[in-house]
Parts: C-alpha cells; sequence; structure tokens
C-alpha cells in the first residue's frame, strides 16, 4: 500500500495504491486534518508533491515504515528530463508527466493541466520529456481583468459561454472560456502537425471546460498527478 499526497495551492490530494491500482481518495483543505489523516493511515511508502506547504514537514506526520520521499527534479524518476532548468520545474508538472508515462508507455502525449495556470508538457515515445508552455488559467484570467480594470466585475466561469456576448458578464465568459478553448485547440494542432500519433491527456480541475474543445481524442485523466505520483514511487522502489 502507498500513499500519494499532491499538495496544491488550496487543497491536499490524497490517493491510496496498492501496486498501480487507486483504491481511495481524500481531499484536506487544512494542514490539522492531513496530519490526523497520516497518523491514522499508515502505508508501505509515501511520496509527497508540494507547491505550498512544507513537504518535509508532511512527510514528518506519517508514520510509514518505508521509504519516504519528496518529489523533486533531482529524484530517479521513471523518464528522463530534458528541460534545460529542472531545478525551476514544478513538481506538480513532473508528477503529471509521470502519470501520462503510467497509462501509455511508448507514446507521445501532451499533457495538458488545466487549473490555477493551463500547463503543456511534452513527453515523447522513449520516455524524454522536453518541455513546453505555461498561460494563465480560467480563474486568472477572470481575476486579472476584474483587478487590473476599474469597473469591469468578477465573474463566474460557465461551460455553455456563448460567442457574442450581450451583457458586460457575459462578454468576459465569452472572451476567457472561448478563448481558452480556441488556445487550446490552436496548440494542440500545432504539436499535431510535428507529432501526428499524438495521445493528448487532460487533467485539472478545469479541465471540464475544455474537454470535447481539441478536435482531436483526448483522455481526461482528473488523478493524473496522484497516478504520477505513485508511477515515481514504484520506480524509486524498485517496483
Amino acid at each position: 500500500m502507498n500513499i500519494a499526497i499532491d499538495y496544491g495551492n488550496t487543497i491536499a490530494k490524497v490517493g491510496i495504491f496498492k501496486d498501480r491500482l487507486l483504491l481511495d481518495k481524500h481531499f484536506f483543505s487544512n494542514a490539522p486534518a492531513l496530519q490526523s489523516f497520516l497518523k491514522d493511515h499508515p502505508a508501505e511508502n509515501i511520496i509527497v508533491s508540494s507547491v505550498s506547504f512544507p513537504a518535509d514537514e508532511v512527510l514528518s506526520w506519517s508514520g510509514t515504515p518505508g521509504k519516504k520521499i519528496q518529489l523533486s527534479s533531482a529524484l530517479s524518476l521513471p523518464i528522463k528530463i530534458l528541460y534545460k532548468t529542472p531545478e525551476t520545474l514544478g513538481v506538480d508538472r513532473l508528477a503529471a508527466v509521470c502519470g501520462a508515462f503510467d497509462i501509455f508507455p511508448d507514446q507521445t502525449c501532451l499533457v495538458i493541466d488545466a487549473g490555477t495556470c493551463i500547463t503543456y508538457e511534452l513527453l515523447d515515445s522513449l520516455g524524454n520529456y522536453h518541455g513546453g508552455g505555461i498561460s494563465p488559467g480560467i480563474t486568472m484570467r477572470f481575476e486579472a481583468m476584474h483587478s487590473y480594470t476599474a469597473k469591469l466585475p468578477l465573474v463566474r466561469a460557465v461551460n455553455d459561454a456563448q460567442l457574442v456576448g450581450n451583457s458586460t458578464e457575459t462578454c468576459l465568459q465569452s472572451g476567457v472560456i472561448n478563448g481558452v478553448r480556441a488556445e487550446i485547440e490552436g496548440i494542440v494542432k500545432k504539436y499535431l502537425d510535428s507529432y501526428p500519433d499524438l495521445k493528448i491527456v487532460l487533467c485539472g480541475g478545469d479541465a471540464g471546460f475544455i474537454e470535447g474543445y481539441t478536435h482531436h481524442p483526448a483522455f481526461a485523466a482528473p488523478d493524473l498527478v496522484l497516478t504520477g505520483l505513485n508511477r515515481i514511487l514504484r520506480h524509486v522502489s524498485g517496483r
């Protein structure tokens, strides 16, 4: 039994795995709740990816007798990193790519993670991670227009954003949602020009807003980061 923890900016996601199988998931909005859970749920090994809370502190809460791993680019990984500045590479991006490698081994993948930012990650069929792109996420775009103008309101995202907005609210929704969809469609097309057999893998909290808009089959993997963390843990453990 392995525990994988993806500690994001607002929430910690915990996956409990048996070999490759995800048995259960838990979500925690505060550190004390996660700490209590880990004390009551020992596992064989544990891995933590964190972009906010100190990962070493999270590891200290676990009584796991086996390996306690803090994800970093310096760790032994199942993929090869060709990124020029691996020390600046976000651990969540790294885990997502390893998740794609686990699901689609020996295939070229473009991982699109629609979260706080929208990230694009290219993994080739030999397991080489090249990098990709980063752009503002959906919520960030709405908040930027509200914060950097005097009168534009803060509005929420909707799946059915109309193309021609007929109010300020619907114009903002049209610009952001349709703009993100057009961005992703255009970027995917450019990748397909170079990699015709490309597998597109979608994850992230806002993936539902873009799923079905790539005009190319895409695999939705809501647990991609947890899957990748477990793949890394299995690799480090020699499994």
